[in-house]
């Protein structure tokens, strides 16, 4: 096998294991009603300013399937639409305290997930293997593969 066909076998191989072992941590915190894609959706949300066009933006949906990923997480009560100060036909997104605690719950799952990673390339080499992931890295949103 060649090195592209290895890296990015080994890129998907840990971008999946790293989704998967956030949800599972995420969902033993009390929140087994989220999906991966709902955090791809509070990381946009979090940053503020989000209208629902701006989510559909950065998840590559259409407006209409992420009006439908807001409306769940308002059901939910993890999100909140709020008025729009420059645009009365817009809503603003928030995390609600709820939305606020499972971004939370994440963070650390995240942290619990690449401890290993850490352990094993030690903090030296860690700290060099994210900053030439960021140096690589596309800019722009984080979307999830569906």
């Amino acid at each position: 096998m060649d090195d592209a066909l290895a890296l990015s076998a080994l890129v998907l191989a840990l971008s999946g294991q790293l989704v998967q072992k956030v949800h599972e941590q995420v969902s033993r915190q009390g929140f087994e009603d989220l999906r991966p894609a709902h955090g791809f959706a509070f990381a946009r949300i979090s940053a503020g300013g989000a209208t629902t066009a701006d989510l559909a933006e950065h998840l590559g949906v259409t407006k209409q399937a992420a009006a439908q990923l807001v409306e769940e997480l308002v059901r939910k009560g993890y999100v909140a639409r709020q008025p729009h100060p420059r645009d009365a036909r817009a809503k603003l997104l928030e995390l609600t305290g709820k939305g606020r605690a499972a971004a939370r719950a994440a963070d650390e799952a995240a942290r619990t997930a690449v401890a290993p990673w850490r352990e094993t390339l030690g903090e030296a080499r860690f700290a060099e293997l994210v900053s030439d992931l960021n140096r690589i890295a596309p800019r722009g949103p984080i979307r999830p593969s569906w």
